[in-house]
């Protein structure tokens, strides 16, 4: 491959990881849109008794699927999003804390959840004939976990770890119930759409259930 064929590919590569990014941040506006006229955030719902976490998704389909630009903004952010979550679940795993065991069996099926949902996100993505590219790595988008946090968690005191860890928790799941809404109004793939509304199912469930954990309903910090 002589130099102007790497630079082609590599001005193509650029192209398109900032087509990516433009989805993402339209998607935001669209969802924030939507979520205005469907008021929410209101505070004056009843309480619902928090009820089982939903199963994890069923997988995507193997065939062919044709994926639009919102569609891939949609599966290349999530991706990095799960990743983060687990990566802090296994941190806590590792680490010996009093935290409530209920936090932990929690944990432990949002695991197993989002281990799934990167399966059929990734499958999705070459049933699309669509490389994954992670081009949020180091950015400090709203609802990821990052480096940094895990970092501060690390540091953090035994008996603050638990609250801290659900808020980080509860800030992603909130974020990803806003994407998969954002995927549901403006994705071109049926079947991207129908495992959007799948996990935001799941997610709405992961949330409620983690509404009585101490910290859950604070906001994690600002890295």
């Amino acid at each position: 491959m002589d130099e102007h064929q790497i630079m082609t590919g590599r001005a193509a590569f650029n192209v398109r990881a900032w087509r990516i990014v433009g989805v993402v941040a339209t998607l935001v506006v669209t969802v924030l849109a939507v979520g205005l006229t469907q008021g929410w955030g209101r505070t004056d719902q009843t309480a619902v008794t928090p009820p089982a976490v939903t199963p994890p998704v069923a997988p995507a389909p193997t065939a062919s699927v044709l994926l639009n630009s919102t569609d891939d903004a949609f599966i290349q952010l999530l991706i990095p999003m799960n990743e983060g979550a687990l990566a802090l679940i296994n941190q806590l795993d590792a680490r010996p804390t009093d935290a409530d065991p209920s936090l932990r069996a929690l944990l432990g099926d949002v695991r197993v959840a989002h281990q799934a949902e990167l399966r059929d996100l990734r499958g999705l993505l070459a049933a699309g004939n669509v490389p994954e590219l992670n081009i949020h790595e180091g950015h400090q988008m709203p609802g990821m976990v990052t480096d940094a946090s895990l970092a501060e968690l690390r540091a953090t005191p035994d008996a603050e770890v638990p609250s801290r860890a659900a808020a980080l928790i509860r800030a992603h799941l909130a974020q990803t119930v806003v994407l998969c809404r954002g995927e549901q109004t403006a994705g071109g793939s049926p079947e991207l759409k129908a495992l959007a509304g799948r996990i935001q199912q799941a997610r709405a469930a992961e949330l409620r259930a983690l509404e009585s954990q101490p910290g859950a309903t604070e906001a994690p910090p600002v890295n």
